[in-house]
């Protein structure tokens, strides 16, 4: 990234220049004159502000005396914000013709071939002055173009990238409304022809948790489409946050015999209560799949500024159904507390069994 000088840097350089050009070309028998060129020195120090007074408040220096860098300076000054061409060669010829006058006793022929050469020569000085403060000009009104570019493209590549996001989104969004939640819809209605049909309490209650589990699921695969289908819009939660306050119901409709032992702060950041809910979920969902008949324990607990999280299951009693799986539950726990600043460790235990444990910092910002 180019770092440009300070303006009042420019400025005392500027000032400097012209008061030096002063004291090269100082005559103490002559104190008009140096005080002109002393005042239009001075005078650089409204260049940025007023560059028009500037120029004609450096002007005089030229007429009196030999100084010429302040009127120079405001001359490049006046150049380099774009001021009408016409007004630019004007003051060009003013100042030219303003160096070959010396007051007060003008002597210009201008016919004379030495003049005209002095006239070329000074006029190139003021050219050189108005090309220079152009150039700056025009490279200043590029560098805004670019600028104007660069973020116009960067704009039209965001929008490409949403497009193209919100047209996988709504593709995700027909797909789980034309598979997902056909198919679970079916599982929904059989349990509940199930219920109604046996008469076995035992196979009654299993087809009543399985017709609630799937109307959940049900409203969330809705509220989640809706959202995939809103893209564009305002950020959106992807389905309704569960807190500490949903555990225990979901404890008690995981189909599993499950010990709760829950001792936390109702104060915990959402993050966190959100990361405890997923794990015992996680947990829960495991047990159920690969542990047929086992029963489960959960211990939350809050202790030197951390939450600690505990699921253990019993061994199974029944060979596990044969489920697809993509083996991402406890890759995904493990990510979700690693970003919390926490850590998880899983494995078998001593009676065949297996238990889960993360720890989370308590105070992790929402």
């Amino acid at each position: 990234m180019t770092r440009h000088p300070r303006p009042w840097l420019l400025d005392g350089v500027a000032v400097g220049l012209a008061l030096l050009d002063v004291w090269a070309h100082w005559d103490a028998t002559e104190p008009l004159r140096m005080a002109c060129g002393l005042a239009a020195a001075a005078a650089l120090l409204l260049r940025r502000r007023l560059p028009m007074l500037t120029f004609l408040l450096t002007l005089p220096s030229v007429l009196l005396s030999d100084a010429v860098v302040a009127c120079l300076a405001a001359l490049y000054t006046l150049a380099s914000l774009n001021r009408p061409r016409t007004l630019l060669v004007l003051c060009a010829l003013a100042f030219a013709f303003s160096d070959m006058t010396s007051l007060p006793s003008p002597d210009l022929d201008l016919t004379a071939t030495s003049t005209l050469i002095t006239f070329g020569y000074t006029i190139a000085t003021a050219a050189a002055a108005v090309f220079l403060g152009q150039l700056v000009h025009t490279r200043r009104d590029l560098s805004l173009k670019l600028t104007e570019i660069s973020q116009a493209r960067d704009h039209q590549q965001l929008l490409t990238t949403q497009a193209a996001l919100a047209k996988e989104r709504a593709q995700l969004a027909r797909e789980m409304h034309d598979v997902v939640s056909h198919q679970v819809s079916l599982i929904a209605v059989h349990a509940g022809a199930l219920q109604v049909s046996t008469s076995d309490t035992t196979t009654k209650e299993a087809a009543a948790t399985i017709r609630r589990l799937g109307v959940q699921t049900l409203d969330e695969l809705r509220h989640m489409v809706g959202v995939l289908r809103a893209s564009g819009s305002r950020p959106t939660e992807l389905t309704p946050q569960p807190a500490l306050a949903d555990i225990r119901k979901l404890t008690e409709s995981c189909g599993i015999q499950t010990e709760l032992k829950m001792d936390l702060p109702e104060d915990l950041p959402p993050t966190v209560q959100r990361a405890i809910y997923r794990t015992v979920q996680e947990a829960l969902t495991n047990t159920r799949k690969h542990a047929p008949g086992a029963t489960a324990r959960i211990e939350l607990c809050h202790a030197g500024g951390c939450v600690r999280i505990t699921v253990t299951n019993t061994a199974p009693t029944r060979p596990a159904l044969p489920l697809p799986s993509a083996q991402h539950g406890l890759i995904g726990l493990r990510q979700r507390a690693e970003l919390l600043g926490g850590t998880m460790t899983s494995g078998s235990t001593s009676d065949g069994g297996y238990a889960l444990c993360v720890i989370l910092p308590a105070h992790v910002t929402a």
